[in-house]
């Protein structure tokens, strides 16, 4: 279940990819919903699915960071050169405060207007109101465009782990895939 210097556990292999969905799922429902026109049946249901997953994905992510922070770190391959462990790195602080970023900007989309956020019609996540000056639109731009920006940020890292799995022939995306210890 737990990472270890040599192999990713259960959990993180797990809660990576389950990230990775949402984040893409996410993505793809924003995308779409924003063309969605008042008399289209989906006009409040997507924007209240997107805002629900997005809590979700929130909590994922509080989780994800604890169980990183208390786990082994799990050391590189020995064939990765050091620029390669930078950017490595870089990429995935990056990508964690971007998500941060991108759900943060979501609450102030949503609440901007003193009202909470419906978790699946189960309960209100309050809401604090306009905390700054047409906090909707500037928190939308940052919402859009930094998503926008996040989904280049994991092209590139999709493109680097083919990379090394195809032309390094190395077990970078396989460590992701499966847990020697588990499979």
């Amino acid at each position: 279940m737990k990472k270890t210097q040599e192999n990713y556990g259960l959990v993180s292999i797990v809660v990576h990819w389950i990230v990775a969905l949402v984040v893409f799922s996410l993505f793809a429902l924003g995308y779409w919903m924003v063309d969605l026109t008042y008399y289209d049946s989906w006009y409040k249901t997507a924007p209240a699915l997107h805002k629900s997953v997005g809590l979700s994905l929130f909590a994922l992510m509080l989780f994800r960071v604890f169980w990183r922070a208390t786990q082994p770190k799990v050391a590189p391959l020995k064939n990765h050169q050091h620029w390669e462990r930078s950017a490595s790195h870089a990429t995935h602080i990056l990508l964690y405060v971007l998500l941060f970023v991108i759900m943060c900007s979501g609450y102030l989309i949503s609440t901007a207007d003193g009202r909470g956020i419906a978790y699946f019609e189960l309960f209100d996540v309050p809401g604090f109101g306009s905390l700054f000056e047409d906090q909707e639109d500037k928190a939308g731009f940052i919402h859009q465009y930094v998503a926008y920006f996040m989904m280049f940020i994991v092209f590139v890292h999709v493109i680097a782990a083919i990379k090394h799995h195809i032309f390094d022939k190395d077990t970078t995306l396989l460590r992701m895939m499966r847990n020697k210890n588990r499979f």
